[in-house]
């Protein structure tokens, strides 16, 4: 589980988060939405300990990871997607895999487990990674974070510009995981989406979360996308 409580966040002089609160449980996944520049990378850079926060705390399974350097939090069960991918670019399929591998030393059934996720990998090890298809490389990117074991996967809208069938993949991909016990965070823009996804929505505003709604409260009409998303 992930809390965040009070925080407040920004890049040098500007403050982006303020005073912000979320939580995301185990086996859930929790979609966060809001327009562009309403703090929602910014929260996942938080977490990540990529910016720093002016206050307030972020807890893991109640402990507190606020202080913690960038390099350390991926070590606490931390993984993270980025908007971008954010690849190797010349390194192998495999090469990539091996960085997420080592970060927490883990090994071969790992990497077995985690290509079975994404079959389509196994059969490109060798191949550049730059090479891919932006839907292979989506796949990569969260496959090498699925190489740390995380508890928690932080996901910056990975089905961007990606054709449906490799949202189709990814999506089932990400359901898999939550059956499994995953707690995930999802930045995504598409209504649809996130109500054929997410257990939860977190609304985000001004560097604040202003509404945590079930998604079995929500339908493609409901105000609260009109107020907080704009369509």
């Amino acid at each position: 589980m992930i809390e965040v409580q009070g925080l407040t966040a920004g890049y040098g002089p500007v403050t982006v988060l303020r005073d912000l609160g979320f939580r995301a449980e185990p086996g859930q996944i929790t979609c966060i939405m809001g327009r562009n520049g309403a703090g929602k990378t910014t929260l996942m850079k938080a977490i990540m300990g990529l910016i720093p926060a002016t206050a307030g705390r972020i807890l893991l399974n109640g402990a507190d990871i606020t202080r913690l350097p960038a390099h350390r939090v991926p070590l606490q069960g931390i993984a993270y997607v980025p908007q971008g991918r954010r690849l190797f670019g010349p390194l192998t399929v495999a090469e990539n895999l091996a960085v997420g591998l080592n970060a927490r030393k883990k090994g071969g059934k790992t990497r077995a487990a985690v290509l079975d996720l994404f079959p389509r990998l196994a059969e490109r090890l060798d191949q550049v990674s730059s090479t891919l298809s932006g839907g292979e490389q989506q796949m990569l990117a969260i496959a090498r974070a699925l190489c740390l074991e995380p508890e928690v996967l932080l996901l910056d809208e990975p089905t961007e510009g990606l054709q449906p069938s490799m949202i189709a993949l990814i999506r089932d991909t990400v359901l898999r995981l939550r059956d499994a016990g995953m707690t995930t965070v999802l930045v995504e823009q598409r209504v649809d989406a996130v109500l054929r996804l997410a257990d939860r929505v977190a609304f985000m505003a001004h560097g604040r979360v202003e509404a945590e709604v079930p998604t079995t409260d929500l339908t493609a009409k409901s105000s609260l996308f009109q107020q907080f998303v704009g369509v």
